[in-house]
């Protein structure tokens, strides 16, 4: 796997964890401080990966980041490793 591809599996990660989190009213419901706390975990992973990218990235996939469209983000990940 190169490293390109090693960082999109990462970022996928990381998107699809922030997206579950923000999905998953039981949890926010059941516990709203965990929940908030989860949330904040997975925002400033997924804050350190958009810091980090590579300048072979995409600038579609920049922009989807940048501006937080992490549905677009995550399906344009997705795209990309089944390649």
């Amino acid at each position: 796997m190169s490293d390109l591809a090693a960082f999109h599996s990462n970022l996928h990660t990381a998107v699809k964890a922030r997206l579950d989190i923000v999905a998953d009213h039981a949890f926010r419901d059941r516990d709203s401080s965990a929940h908030l706390e989860a949330l904040k975990c997975a925002a400033a992973r997924l804050d350190s990966l958009v810091a980090t990218l590579p300048t072979a990235t995409d600038p579609t996939l920049r922009h989807y980041l940048e501006r937080q469209s992490y549905t677009k983000a995550l399906a344009w990940l997705e795209a990309a490793l089944l390649e």
